[in-house]
């Protein structure tokens, strides 16, 4: 079996986070039940331009293969009916909603925990559900800037900057993945369940780390460095080929004596020089790194890789995306999977960085919309034709009259 084969979550979730801290779990082996709001299309990640196509995107694919999808208006009260039915024979309840949204739809513990006690109720929000935030919407780039990322990135004579890819969406998805998994460990222990409250606030404030410990017990102000240099260790920056760039990093003493000898000048790493310590080079870095950075000009970015992997000093060359798909370590390491999709064809994505012991993943395409209507109705819930039919008339899956689970919104299309 897989590691999560045994678990079943229902994910009342959307576009990015969400998805993606479900998407992993999924790839463990969890039974991921996406229910999807007909009234709004389903997923708005399903509509991500600008690969894709009526209900399906290259966006959406990302964050939801190995996932099962229902339409399912919670709204109604048949709709409700069958969201409870599905919490009853169900370990988890996860989404990504505004702060004050899991508590107003029902989707809390107190909420739930009488259909079943051991559930457990894994909120992912912009704000968390307390606080004076909590009623606002969190979106990944407002949150950079909320929480100090944008002013520590960037050259210091620049904007504030994001990070080219949404690290708080993501990150917040692996935090709620990781409470999700805390908390099924326990009910299955204890028998009871609980609410994860999980936000992509207290995300970005965590991942502040350090310069906040410093700021808040020294009095250190974090400012943005010239070339991405690390704001402690010197030198441990970009630096600017013949041809391109590259990263140098001299995280040790040991790894700087042996730059110092590559670049030509054994002599400043010698006890008592004046770039001879960490304390030394970061006092004296207005000197040291212009000089560097004269000396790296001269050679291409091959060049100077060849020889500092062979002085075993850590670098490495400033890739594109291109370029860091085609890297044989990528390759090696498995980095790279295929699904097959009917409007796609055969989709390349990148695997998850999770790995639990020797199984090798497998990977399936992300769902149509409404496709797994007949496994989780019949099978999961244990409905019959006749409720199945009367359910739909109340709008359970949609408005009555429209595609419906009876006639499912995958296979009409």
């Amino acid at each position: 079996m897989k590691p999560l084969e045994d678990v079943r979550i229902i994910a009342v979730e959307q576009y990015g986070a969400g998805p993606f801290g479900s998407v992993h779990l999924a790839d463990l082996g969890a039974e991921v039940i996406k229910i999807e709001d007909p009234r709004a299309g389903g997923d708005v990640g399903r509509y991500v331009p600008p690969y894709g196509e009526e209900e399906d995107s290259l966006f959406f694919e990302t964050f939801n293969r190995n996932k099962r999808s229902l339409s399912l208006d919670l709204s109604t009260p048949a709709g409700r009916k069958v969201f409870e039915d599905l919490v009853k024979v169900s370990d988890v309840v996860y989404s990504n909603l505004r702060g004050d949204v899991p508590k107003k739809i029902g989707i809390t513990y107190d909420d739930l925990k009488h259909l079943n006690p051991a559930i457990v109720c894994c909120s992912l929000t912009g704000f968390g559900m307390t606080g004076p935030r909590s009623k606002e919407p969190g979106y990944d780039y407002i949150l950079q800037g909320l929480a100090g990322w944008m002013d520590l990135t960037g050259e210091p004579d620049g904007p504030p900057t994001k990070s080219g890819l949404s690290l708080v969406d993501y990150s917040g998805g692996f935090v709620a993945a990781i409470a999700l998994l805390a908390g099924l460990h326990a009910a299955r222990r204890d028998g009871v369940g609980m609410d994860c409250d999980v936000s992509l606030y207290d995300t970005a404030i965590g991942l502040l780390t350090y310069p906040a410990t410093w700021h808040l017990n020294a009095g250190f102000t974090p400012v943005r460095t010239r070339h991405s240099a690390h704001p402690s260790l010197v030198p441990f920056q970009v630096f600017q080929a013949g041809d391109g760039w590259l990263v140098v990093g001299c995280a040790k003493e040991k790894f700087w004596a042996r730059l110092a000898k590559v670049v030509g000048h054994p002599e400043w790493a010698e006890p008592g020089s004046r770039f001879g310590s960490f304390t030394d080079r970061q006092r004296n870095s207005a000197e040291l790194l212009p000089l560097l950075e004269e000396i790296f000009k001269q050679r291409t970015v091959a060049e100077w890789l060849e020889v500092l992997y062979a002085a075993a000093i850590p670098c490495g060359p400033i890739n594109d995306v291109a370029q860091a798909m085609e890297e044989e370590h990528t390759k090696a390491r498995g980095l790279r999977v295929t699904t097959e999709h009917p409007r796609f064809g055969t989709v390349e994505q990148i695997a998850s960085p999770v790995r639990v012991g020797d199984q090798p993943p497998s990977y399936r395409r992300a769902p149509l919309r409404n496709e797994d209507f007949e496994l989780v109705v019949r099978d999961i819930a244990g409905y019959d034709e006749a409720t199945i039919r009367e359910l739909a008339a109340q709008g359970a899956f949609g408005a009555p009259g429209t595609v419906t689970g009876v006639e499912s919104e995958a296979s009409a299309r």
